[in-house]
């Protein structure tokens, strides 16, 4: 006798990915994510692809996880899919120091952030 699974957080025609511990700042991470909210997920992987930002293809990554989470785990029909949410949290942040001149040091802080993407199917349209 085990513990009783929890309910679903998701509706039904709805899948998600989530990735942890991106190297890079919530503030540069949110940039791409709002290029690709409410877009049609082919569309969104052709943008993120030909992106010249760094952090692009990770986000790139993630957007076909959920695309194949909703495929395979959920039976939702890819053509169908549209990107719902794509939001960003702050994770750890390592700190480091340079040296300096004097026997002083500068703080330098390297962030890190969460993104989660979260796939739904687009209604039938009558």
């Amino acid at each position: 006798m085990g513990k009783q699974s929890s309910p679903r957080r998701d509706a039904d025609n709805e899948a998600r990915a989530v990735l942890r511990n991106l190297r890079t700042s919530p503030q540069k991470l949110n940039l791409v994510a709002a290029m690709i909210r409410g877009m049609d997920v082919n569309k969104a992987v052709s943008t993120l692809t030909f992106s010249r930002r760094r952090i692009a293809q990770d986000v790139r990554k993630a957007l076909e996880s959920a695309i194949a989470n909703a495929e395979n785990n959920h039976g939702l029909d890819v053509d169908r899919l549209k990107v719902k949410e794509a939001y960003v949290g702050k994770a750890m942040v390592m700190k480091r120091f340079r040296a300096r001149a004097r026997g002083r040091g500068a703080r330098i802080l390297k962030p890190f952030s969460h993104l989660t993407i979260i796939v739904a199917e687009k209604e039938e349209q009558a």
